[in-house]
C-alpha cells in the first residue's frame, strides 16, 4: 500500500513539474487563459458532483473568462 502512495506521490510531482515548465514561454494572456480553465474545471466538479461534463464545461467557461480578463 505504501509503494503505491509513493507512487502516486511521484506521478503528481513529475506531472507538476511537466505543467510549470510548459508555461515557461506563454504570454500573460496565455497564463490568464490556463489558470481560468483550471479554476473553471475545479469549480465545474465541485459544482456538479464530480461529473466529466461539468468539468469540461467549467474549464471551457474558465477559460473564456481567463482569456477575457488576460487582455
Amino acid at each position: 500500500m505504501k509503494s503505491i502512495q509513493r507512487f502516486t506521490r511521484s506521478a503528481v510531482a513529475a506531472a507538476m513539474l511537466v505543467g510549470l515548465v510548459g508555461c515557461a514561454g506563454m504570454s500573460s494572456q496565455d497564463k490568464s487563459t490556463a489558470i481560468g480553465a483550471g479554476v473553471g474545471a475545479v469549480g465545474g466538479a465541485v459544482l456538479t458532483g464530480g461529473s466529466a461534463l461539468g468539468t469540461v464545461g467549467g474549464a471551457a467557461v474558465g477559460g473564456v473568462i481567463g482569456h477575457e480578463v488576460g487582455k
